[in-house]
């Protein structure tokens, strides 16, 4: 097992004038679950495929252990990829499809088979060891590439999205089973994707991307409590957080008819950078709903989850005429067209820079 460094790596395309990753630096510890994600085009892929040697690497170095990989070609890194296609041979049977790459290293059959079995067994793919791939389902076909991955007992996975072609019952399902398997393995995984649902609950920490661009690593619940800028803010959470402009006044904020209270540090740092406004981010379930004052707005849509509903709507064109989502209970759902009066709860919004968009709040 090893560690992964990226030190100041960066990719630039031929013909780009803008990185794709533009001097990344990350620590990834031994044996560690991280998840890399972001927007489409965030350079995440990239990333993972310099990692793997399948993009060159600009400027920078990327290390695995104490080894420089850099310049390496990827059958000399000790890493195995697991791609979103599968990319499994159709002519081959799922035993000969796990152990080709033992075979190619030259193992003898018998170490072969017995390593193809108990990867099988791990997977629950035993009884589909004769099968070809096109007999098999899109979750039992990914299981079969991951099982490719686990008989080489590399150093690092490097997984590029590996769910996005399964159902949404058995991604939830696969990303479960797949983040037991890496911590009965304890082998350093580097996990891709552009589901932040995903990245939350599989990794040991996430880091997220933007234009090429390490916005914060943390984390999954230091990065849902205090993320670190607004983008990050608005990322992570499903539904998103609201993040509302609103001026500064004595004591805090004013948040429609009412005064939330902010961090003195907080205002100081927006007087500091000659703010006369700064953002508030309040998550959906961070809202309660009262009698008067706070911000009124008129109820769109409800979402009806049973337990809980989501109401998504919005202020008046006088206030801004600005969207948003707020968490109530199952049985207090209010009429699509009525109005709410909503107010965040204090010490738990988050204080944002409006000119430069980094956090301010403790």
């Amino acid at each position: 097992m090893a560690s992964v460094t990226f030190d100041k790596a960066t990719r630039l395309y031929p013909g780009g004038d803008k990185p794709a990753v533009d001097q990344l630096e990350l620590e990834i510890e031994d044996g560690e679950f991280l998840v890399l994600v972001g927007p489409s085009g965030c350079g995440k892929s990239t990333s993972l495929r310099m990692l793997a040697g399948l993009e060159d690497v600009n400027g920078g170095a990327i290390r695995i252990g104490d080894r420089d990989v850099t310049h390496l070609p990827p059958k000399d890194r000790d890493i195995a990829m697991v791609f979103q296609n599968y990319a499994l041979y159709p002519h081959m049977s799922v035993a000969d499809n796990m152990g080709f790459a033992l075979k190619i290293a030259g193992e003898d059959k018998a170490t072969i088979r017995k390593k193809v079995e108990d990867a099988a067994k791990m997977l629950d793919l035993t009884q589909y060891l004769d099968r070809k791939p096109k007999a098999l389902s899109g979750g039992q076909r990914q299981r079969v590439a991951m099982g490719r991955a686990i008989v080489r007992k590399p150093q690092v996975f490097l997984m590029d999205e590996p769910l996005s072609n399964l159902d949404a019952k058995l991604r939830v399902s696969t990303r479960t089973q797949i983040a037991a398997l890496q911590r009965d393995l304890g082998i350093t995984t580097v996990y891709v994707t552009h589901d932040q649902v995903e990245a939350m609950t599989m990794g040991d920490r996430v880091a997220v991307l933007k234009d090429g661009l390490l916005q914060q690593v943390d984390t999954p619940r230091n990065m849902y409590d205090r993320p670190a800028n607004l983008f990050v803010a608005g990322f992570i959470g499903s539904p998103a957080m609201n993040l509302v402009e609103v001026p500064i006044t004595d004591g805090g904020v004013k948040f429609g008819d009412s005064v939330v209270p902010v961090s003195r540090a907080a205002l100081s740092a927006a007087a500091d950078a000659g703010d006369r406004t700064v953002t508030v981010g309040v998550r959906p379930e961070h809202f309660d709903v009262a009698e008067t004052g706070g911000l009124t707005i008129t109820v769109n849509v409800v979402e009806e989850l049973g337990a809980d509903g989501y109401v998504y709507g919005s202020t008046s064109a006088a206030e801004g005429s600005q969207d948003l989502v707020v968490r109530v209970g199952g049985r207090q759902v209010p009429e699509k067209g009525s109005s709410l009066h909503i107010v965040p709860r204090a010490g738990e919004i988050h204080v944002f820079s409006t000119s430069s968009g980094q956090r301010l709040s403790d």
